[in-house]
């Protein structure tokens, strides 16, 4: 029997709040169902188990973290355009610890639901139109999305797990890795010889 009031949303919903407070791998379905108050049973109605779970959490992230960025962005170019969207990326992850990790793990996604989601669609979207305030072209937009989102990625990981215990604080060193990253969208290097275009 399907309980009055349950949906996939509110189960998705539940979970990743229960991700941004235990961590994305370590949601279990039980703790969803004491959130929502019901027995584990009545999950298998919306959901049809963890993974599938997991997947829907990971949609749901992408798009919230989506809307976040695509609102930064709006109307803004070159360098304030990448602050923005750099911005809010880390604000995301802060916010959001549990649901940004469902963004970067790898996870097997109902292609239905996949094909439906529009958040990791915007998002490359967002990311290349960004960039094409730079002047970049292929193969090099391609490079530099993989840059910023190591970048991004790998500051917001390793400042979650305390990983800048310098004087000097993070906020300082993401404003000045920013500053890096628009000095070298600006003058990006030229290919390599032999480097296929």
């Amino acid at each position: 029997m399907v309980r009055a009031g349950l949906t996939a949303e509110r189960v998705t919903v539940a979970g990743a709040e229960v991700a941004d407070e235990v961590g994305f791998d370590r949601v279990s379905m039980s703790q969803v169902a004491r959130r929502l108050g019901v027995k584990d049973a009545s999950l298998y109605a919306h959901v049809r188990n963890l993974e599938d779970l997991r997947g829907r959490i990971a949609l749901l992230a992408a798009d919230e973290k989506t809307i976040r960025i695509a609102e930064a962005v709006a109307g803004r170019s070159g360098r304030d355009a990448l602050v923005a969207f750099a911005d809010a990326w880390r604000a995301y992850a802060h916010e959001h610890p549990g649901r940004y990790a469902a963004t970067q793990a790898a996870i097997e996604i109902d292609p239905r639901l996949a094909a439906d989601a529009p958040g990791p669609r915007r998002a490359v979207e967002l990311t290349y139109g960004m960039l094409r305030g730079y002047r970049l072209a292929e193969p090099d937009l391609t490079d530099a999305v993989r840059l910023l989102r190591s970048t991004f990625h790998g500051f917001v990981t390793l400042e979650a797990a305390g990983g800048f215990a310098h004087a000097r604080t993070p906020q300082q060193s993401w404003g000045r890795a920013l500053d890096a990253l628009h000095a070298l969208l600006e003058h990006w290097p030229a290919a390599r010889e032999g480097d296929p275009r």
